[in-house]
C-alpha cells in the first residue's frame, strides 16, 4: 500500500540534516505531517519513484538554502528542487506552495535557486532554531483541506529572531584580534563622531526618530514576521549635546551602563552593546532599529555635561506605534550620576513590566564613589577603541588617572590590563605584560563577582603566557558570571580553536553572533576560523557580512585572504585595498608570491621584516611558510616562540602554515608550547 503523502515535504542538502531535523521535529510537535528522508524512507521504498510522488503530492514545499546548497550544484537535492519548481509552473501563481528557509546568512540575491524560490518570501531560521511563529505561520498556510492560501509575490525577507544578542568596560572591537596574533589586520575601524544641535532641541533631536515611524513601518513591524518578545529592548548612544562636542566618551558610558544595568533584570531581552552602537550617527527610524535588532523598545537619550552640572534626557519609545511609554529629563550634579542611571533604568523596568528576582537589585559593576575617577575610566573607554599605539598610552594614563584617584576601583585595574597588554603587543615592549597581569589580578581581588578582570587574565595567559588551562578557567569563569559577556566568548572561541576543538569554537561564536548579530570581532573570528577549516562559502559569507557591517573597517583583508586561500589569486588581489599598514605588506608577499611575482613578494616582505620583527615575527613566518621557505619559516616561528607571539596560538589551526604540518620541527612547537600533537 501506497504512503499517502506529507504535509510538507524537506528538501536539503546532506550537510544541513542538523538544521533540517530541527525544523522537523519542531513541525511534527505541532501535529504537521512531515516528509524527512532519514526518518521517513524504509526499506524496500524506491527511493526516487517515492520521493518524487510526495513532491507532487505535497502541500508545502521546504528547500533547506545554506552555503552547503551553494556549494553543491549537483545534489540529489538539486533534483528535488527541480521538481518542485515544474510543479509550480504547472500550478500557476495563484497556488505556490514554495516556502524557502535559510539556516544561514546566505544573500537572497546572490543565491542559487530556481525562479520560484526568488519570488517567494523566504524565512531564515540559523541553524534550524525554529520559533512557535514559523510553525504557526506554516499551520496558516495549510489549509484543512491540505491545499495552500495563495501567497503573493515577497515583499521582503523574513527574519524571524535571533535569541539572546560589544564591548564592556575596558574592551573594544580591536582587542578581540591581537597585534602579535596572525589576525590583526582585522583591527576595527575608529568610532564615527556625531555632531548633533544644541541644547536647547535636546528633545527635539531624539524625539524626530519617533516621528518618522511611519504606517508603512508600523505595518511591516506587525506583519508577515515572528513576534518580537514583548519584553525587549534596544539602548541607543546617547547624543552629546554639550557646548563643545566634547563629552562622547561621557555620553557612550551612560548608555553602556543603562546597557549593563538592564541586562541583568530576569527575562528582559536587551541588545548587546555593538549591535546597538552600530546605529550611532545613523539616521534610521525607530521601527527599522526596532526590526533589525528583533526588540519592542527602544531607550534613547541625551546629556549635555557643563563643569559639573549634567542635563540627562531620556525616552522609552514602542517600536511599532512610535509612542512615548515614559520620559524624562534629569538636571544634576555630575556626583549623582549613578542615581541617574538607577532611576532611568528604574523607571524602564517598571513601564516593561519587568520583574526582578525577590530581593535582588540590579547594579553596576563600574561603579565608583569617586566621580572624577569613573570620568577617566569612560575616557579611557573611548580612547581604546581607536587602538593606536597613541591612543592606547592615552588610554593608559586615564586609566591609571581613575586608581590613583581611587585605588579600590576594580573596572579601571580591568583597563590598565587591557591596554597595557595591548600596548605590549603593539610595541614589543615585554615589560608591559607583566604590569598587566599586575593589573588583571588586583581586578580580581577587588571584584571577584566581575567577569572583567578574569577575561583579562585569561587574554595574558592565553596569548603571553600560553597558560591553555589557566585562560580556559578565566574565561569560563568571566562567561559562568556574565554569559552573554561577548568579548570571553570571543576570546574562549579563540582558545577553543588553538586547543584543536573547531567544531567547538565555530559553534561558540555562531552563539555570540546570535546574542550580538553585530559583533564584528565575533564575525571576523567567524570568517577566519572557517577559512582556516577550508570551509571558503561559509568562510566568504561570514566576511561580507561584516564588510556590510563596517565598510569602513579591515574586514576586506579577511575576504581577501579567503580568495588566496582558495585558489582564487585574481579575486583576492581585486578584492584587496593596498594601504601602508604592516598587515597590507603580509598580504601583498604572500599574492604576489602566489602569482609568481617573486620580486614584489621580496619587496613587501622585506619591509615587513624592517618594520614588524619586533611585533609580527609569526605573521613573518606566516609568509615564508607560505612561500614555501620551510628553513626560515621555522627560524621566525622560534624567534615568535621566545617573543612569546600571541599569533602562535593559531599554529594548530592556521591555513598558512598547512606546508609546515609534515615537518618534525612544527610538532616539536607544538609540544614546546603544549598543544596536542
Amino acid at each position: 500500500m501506497t504512503e499517502p503523502a506529507k504535509a510538507v515535504f524537506l528538501s536539503y542538502a546532506s550537510q544541513d540534516a542538523e538544521p533540517a531535523r530541527h525544523i522537523a521535529d519542531a513541525l511534527r510537535a505541532a501535529g504537521v505531517e512531515v516528509w524527512f528522508d532519514q526518518s521517513e524512507l524504509r526499506g524496500g521504498d524506491v527511493w526516487d519513484q517515492t520521493i518524487r510522488r510526495h513532491i507532487r503530492d505535497c502541500a508545502l514545499f521546504l528547500p533547506i538554502i545554506s552555503a552547503h546548497t551553494q556549494a553543491r550544484p549537483e545534489g540529489y537535492f538539486r533534483l528535488e528542487w527541480r521538481l518542485a519548481e515544474q510543479r509550480t509552473h504547472l500550478m500557476g501563481r495563484s497556488r505556490a506552495f514554495i516556502v524557502p528557509v535559510c539556516v544561514d546568512d546566505t544573500p537572497e540575491t546572490e543565491a542559487d535557486v530556481p525562479d520560484s524560490f526568488s519570488a517567494a518570501q523566504w524565512t531564515r531560521l540559523p541553524d534550524g532554531a525554529t520559533p512557535p511563529a514559523f510553525v504557526q505561520r506554516i499551520a496558516r498556510l495549510l489549509a484543512p483541506d491540505g491545499h495552500v492560501t495563495p501567497t503573493s509575490a515577497r515583499p521582503q525577507a523574513e527574519a524571524l529572531p535571533v535569541t539572546g544578542n560589544l564591548r564592556a568596560a575596558g574592551s573594544n572591537e580591536a582587542a578581540r584580534h591581537p597585534g602579535g596574533a596572525r589576525r590583526a589586520w582585522l583591527l576595527a575601524a575608529a568610532a564615527v563622531v556625531i555632531a548633533v544641535g544644541y541644547f536647547a532641541v535636546d528633545r527635539w533631536v531624539l524625539s524626530k526618530r519617533a516621528a518618522a515611524t511611519s504606517a508603512a513601518a508600523v505595518q511591516s513591524v506587525s506583519s508577515g514576521q515572528s513576534a518580537i518578545p514583548e519584553k525587549s529592548i534596544a539602548v541607543l548612544p546617547f547624543v552629546d549635546l554639550s557646548e563643545k562636542k566634547d563629552q562622547e566618551y561621557f555620553s557612550d558610558g551612560l548608555a553602556e551602563e543603562l546597557i549593563d544595568l538592564l541586562a541583568q533584570v530576569p527575562g528582559l531581552r536587551v541588545s548587546a552593546r555593538t549591535s546597538s552602537f552600530y546605529f550611532k550617527g545613523k539616521s534610521e527610524d525607530v521601527a527599522t532599529i526596532s526590526q533589525k535588532l528583533r526588540v519592542a523598545h527602544v531607550l534613547e537619550g541625551s546629556v549635555r555635561k557643563a563643569g559639573n552640572t549634567i542635563r540627562v534626557t531620556a525616552q522609552l519609545i514602542r517600536a511599532d506605534n512610535g509612542y512615548h511609554l515614559w520620559s524624562k529629563t534629569y538636571n544634576q550634579d555630575v556626583k549623582d550620576i549613578f542615581k541617574v542611571q538607577d532611576e532611568i533604568a528604574g523607571a524602564v523596568v517598571d513601564a516593561l513590566k519587568a520583574q526582578l528576582l525577590p530581593a535582588q537589585q540590579i547594579s553596576s559593576r563600574h561603579r565608583t564613589d569617586n566621580t572624577e575617577a569613573y570620568t577617566e575610566y569612560l575616557l579611557g573607554n573611548q580612547l581604546r577603541i581607536r587602538d593606536t599605539v597613541e591612543a592606547n598610552q592615552q588610554a593608559l594614563a586615564a586609566y591609571r588617572k581613575a586608581v590613583a584617584l581611587d585605588p579600590g576601583y576594580a573596572a579601571a585595574y580591568s583597563g590598565i590590563a587591557d591596554a597595557e597588554w595591548r600596548l605590549a603587543d603593539m610595541t614589543g615592549e615585554a615589560a608591559g605584560y607583566g604590569g598587566a597581569a599586575v593589573a588583571a589580578d588586583k581586578a580580581i581581588a577587588l571584584a571577584p563577582e566581575s567577569p572583567e578582570g578574569y577575561w583579562a587574565r585569561g587574554r595574558l595567559r592565553n596569548y603571553y603566557y600560553f597558560d591553555w588551562h589557566g585562560a580556559e578557567a578565566d574565561f569560563q569563569k568571566a562567561l559562568a558570571l556574565d554569559a552573554n559577556f561577548v568579548p570571553a566568548q570571543v576570546d574562549y572561541a579563540e582558545l577553543l580553536a588553538t586547543l584543536g576543538r573547531t567544531p567547538d569554537a565555530l559553534a561558540m561564536l555562531r552563539r555570540t553572533i546570535a546574542v550580538d548579530p553585530l559583533s564584528v570581532p565575533a564575525g571576523r573570528a567567524l570568517a577566519a576560523l572557517l577559512m582556516d577549516d577550508g570551509q571558503f562559502a561559509e568562510a566568504r559569507l561570514a566576511a561580507h557580512r561584516i564588510v556590510e557591517i563596517s565598510p569602513a573597517g579591515d574586514a576586506r583583508y579577511t575576504a581577501a585572504f579567503i580568495d588566496l586561500f582558495d585558489g582564487r589569486p585574481q579575486q583576492a588581489l581585486a578584492g584587496f585595498q593596498a594601504t601602508d599598514s604592516l598587515y597590507s605588506f603580509i598580504f601583498t608577499a604572500m599574492v604576489d608570491y602566489t602569482l609568481g611575482r617573486s620580486t614584489e613578494s621580496q619587496r613587501a616582505l622585506d619591509e615587513l621584516i624592517k618594520r614588524g620583527a619586533m611585533a609580527l615575527a609569526y605573521q613573518i613566518g606566516e609568509v615564508y611558510a607560505w612561500r614555501g621557505e620551510r628553513d626560515k619559516a621555522f627560524e621566525w616561528l622560534d624567534r615568535a616562540y621566545r617573543q612569546h607571539d600571541g599569533g602562535l596560538s593559531y599554529l594548530k589551526h592556521d591555513r598558512s602554515l598547512a606546508s609546515l604540518r609534515d615537518d618534525p620541527r612544527y610538532h616539536a612547537l607544538l609540544r614546546a608550547l603544549n598543544l596536542p600533537d
